[in-house]
């Protein structure tokens, strides 16, 4: 018997948690059945039982994933010297986390936006989920926290702030963005970025005087 590739066990893989993402994105965790995901990625129940045990595991491989390629992102700029502005940073990371899965549509819309939602609500029932998205979160919290003190080294931040608190907010600005998208429609990443570089391009001095020497 001839022995089957990586590439080709990547492949599959591949195909069926997107077939998957494409399931629970458009209907949600509990009105997805097995029959509706083999349906989606085409594949017989042996070959996507081979790979994932049933709905949990499917669903906790797609939060592991997403919430990997994000810190590896976060981790990567924070081997820089200094690291990239936060504005150019965020809009990057998420660029590329969002163009991963563009060709995920449901309904006309990207999927990712409206599966990151179903996510944070299956978490409140399913600790096992829970546990991933946190050991996940804090991960890229503290890639976060390393990008901060290397602004801080640079002397591009303030020292007085505590990195976590930083990491915690450029966080919350990207949920922020993605849920922005599952309700009111995409958008593109340029506008969080053009954002963080107004909030953080202000100084202190201008908005004691009403902002009039912004330049």
């Amino acid at each position: 018997m001839a022995r089957v590739s990586q590439e080709h066990l990547d492949a599959r893989r591949r195909q069926i948690l997107d077939g998957a993402a494409l399931c629970f994105a458009r209907n949600g965790f509990h009105a997805t059945s097995m029959q509706d995901v083999l349906k989606e990625a085409d594949l017989s129940a042996g070959a996507v039982y081979r790979y994932f045990s049933g709905k949990e595991e499917l669903i906790g491989a797609i939060v592991a994933e997403v919430l990997g390629s994000v810190r590896e992102a976060f981790e990567e700029a924070a081997r820089q010297s200094p690291p990239s502005p936060p504005d150019q940073l965020v809009a990057s990371v998420l660029g590329r986390t969002l163009a991963a899965r563009e060709s995920l549509i449901v309904d006309g819309r990207p999927a990712f936006p409206r599966l990151v939602i179903q996510v944070w609500t299956e978490t409140l029932r399913n600790e096992e989920l829970a546990l991933i998205l946190r050991e996940g979160y804090g991960s890229v919290r503290a890639a976060w926290g390393e990008i901060v003190e290397g602004y801080q080294r640079a002397g591009m931040m303030r020292a007085d702030v505590t990195p976590d608190h930083v990491a915690r907010t450029m966080i919350a600005c990207v949920l922020g963005f993605i849920a922005q998208q599952s309700l009111f429609g995409p958008a593109p990443v340029e506008v969080l970025q053009d954002g963080l570089r107004a909030l953080t391009t202000m100084r202190a001095e201008d908005t004691a005087t009403g902002g009039s020497q912004l330049g």
